[in-house]
């Protein structure tokens, strides 16, 4: 539950239908060039073909609904070439495929994966979604992991210089045990990125280009523009191409190109460091030079850094975090258990001491809270961190909590019974109805888990906590209403001590 995220809008989908043609007063049936497959073929086909692509729909996705003719068309041209490939769907949402779906990972609709040597090799599809993109990525994938570079040309075909990534082994000759280990990576990474193999690194755009020894050559759109490794092992290869794909500071401001980048900083277990601030404002250089010399000092030690724009930081992110404009330049520090630390109204010369300082353990946690409401009289009670401990567990009563996001239609469909629930209670004292806004509220996540929204939960007067929305049929106001009745709790409360809490 502890782990930020950077919400991003999503794209619309546009339904495509396909309407066929009627001759002579009969329909004539139109070929489908995608291969169905169900839960009774799909083993037996799939292990006939040395590559082929697959992808698992429901027939209620809209994404599935706009790629189905796209896919379609690809299917048609991979079909004609030489060799004939072939492109195939399983509808994921049937249950009688769901044995197939859960061996293949699903995480969405559409998942699409490139299965080879008979399905014994499975790997993300990464490709475009429109016809063209899909043919050309498809035939891409079905050819060797690895396309020798002879000429400058060459080169030139698989290493760009805009915002893509190639990968190009250098050896002395094309054989042996280091040559093995790249194919192998080649493999196992190709359906992200373009490989190459060279005996010659005169003909690469960047690096030494001496080098006559085995050499992996990682290209890059940022930073250095090129890494080289000298290391083998395939696992450990994979670690390090993943954690030099990544920039020093990941930069958050309104271009699109940097949305990948982003994604991958808040997926990776490392601790956030995020510096947000005025990028257009008269100090931006200082920061930016001074921020960069930190990243690259703690650099490898555990900690990530990001650099993001107010513009951008509008949109969600600081209300999110629990900030305000008026703390820019600001630091957060923020652990991948939630944890935060801040500094605000930072100068360039502070950052350094400022992340040291949360290295040595120095740093006092930071907790965002809305002010306590001076008056707090409706019948429905505010809680917010920092009045949650007084609250909920030493009020003396039996509360129910409400966990929820401000923004969720969820949430705003819910008040009403919660309100109706607590004016049938507003004449006991022995409960309290309340709720908190967890966009607004840090709370203790290790003692409520807020897997949806709203979430309800009952915390006796002696201090028992259980999530009402887990038993069963407690959401109708007179089930709410049944279940306090049943659980009151008018025992003296014990002096609660919260552990530490959690966004």
């Amino acid at each position: 539950m502890g782990v930020t995220r950077i919400f991003i809008l999503s794209i619309l989908i546009v339904t495509s239908s396909f309407i066929g043609l009627a001759f002579s007063h009969e329909s004539t049936p139109l070929r489908e060039y995608v291969v169905t497959l169900d839960y009774s073929n799909f083993t037996e086909f799939v292990s006939k073909h040395n590559f082929m692509v697959v992808e698992f729909y429901a027939p209620w996705c809209g994404a599935c609904k706009s790629l189905a003719p796209e896919w379609e068309k690809a299917a048609k041209i991979l079909s004609e070439g030489e060799p004939p490939i072939v492109l195939a769907k399983v509808d994921a949402n049937d249950a009688r495929n769901k044995d197939v779906a859960v061996e293949h990972d699903l995480k969405g609709f559409p998942t699409i994966k490139i299965l080879r040597e008979g399905g014994t090799l499975v790997r993300d599809y990464k490709g475009p979604r429109v016809a063209h993109g899909i043919v050309a990525y498809v035939r891409k994938q079905a050819g060797p992991p690895s396309l020798e570079i002879k000429s400058i040309q060459d080169a030139a075909a698989i290493i760009h210089d805009d915002d893509d990534f190639a990968i190009v082994g250098i050896f002395p000759e094309f054989s042996g045990e280091k040559y093995d280990s790249f194919t192998a990576l080649a493999e196992r990474l190709r359906s992200g990125i373009d490989f190459g193999h060279t005996t010659d690194a005169k003909l690469l755009p960047r690096g030494d280009l001496s080098v006559n020894r085995p050499v992996i050559r990682l290209f890059k759109p940022f930073d250095e523009l090129f890494v080289d490794f000298e290391e083998f092992d395939v696992d450990v290869l994979e670690k390090l191409i993943e954690e030099s794909s990544m920039p020093l500071v990941t930069l958050f401001n309104m271009d699109p190109v940097n949305r990948p980048y982003l994604t991958k900083f808040f997926q990776t277990p490392s601790a956030k460091v995020m510096m947000f601030l005025n990028f257009t404002s008269a100090n931006f250089g200082a920061f930016k030079s001074k921020y960069r010399e930190v990243a690259e000092e703690f650099k490898g030690n555990g900690v990530g850094f990001l650099m993001g724009d107010i513009e951008a930081a509008r949109q969600g992110t600081l209300e999110f975090l629990g900030l305000k404009e008026d703390q820019m330049p600001l630091v957060v520090i923020q652990t991948n258990d939630g944890s935060k630390y801040l500094k605000q109204n930072l100068l360039p010369g502070q950052i350094f001491s400022f992340v040291k300082e949360f290295k040595d353990g120095k740093l006092q946690l930071y907790k965002k809270s809305e002010p306590i409401p001076e008056v707090n009289d409706e019948p429905v009670k505010v809680v917010v961190h920092d009045s949650f401990e007084d609250m909920v567990f030493n009020s003396g009563k039996n509360v129910v909590l409400t966990f929820y996001g401000s923004w969720s239609p969820h949430t705003k469909m819910f008040a009403p019974i919660l309100d109706e629930v607590a004016v049938a209670f507003q004449n006991d004292n022995s409960v309290m109805i309340a709720k908190i806004d967890t966009m607004k509220n840090d709370y203790p996540t290790e003692t409520f888990e807020v897997v949806s929204d709203p979430a309800l939960y009952f915390v006796s007067a002696s201090g028992e906590v259980t999530s009402m929305l887990e038993e069963e049929g407690v959401q109708s106001k007179e089930a709410i209403i049944a279940f306090i009745q049943n659980n009151l709790n008018k025992a003296p409360p014990q002096p609660h001590h919260g552990g530490h809490d959690e966004l």
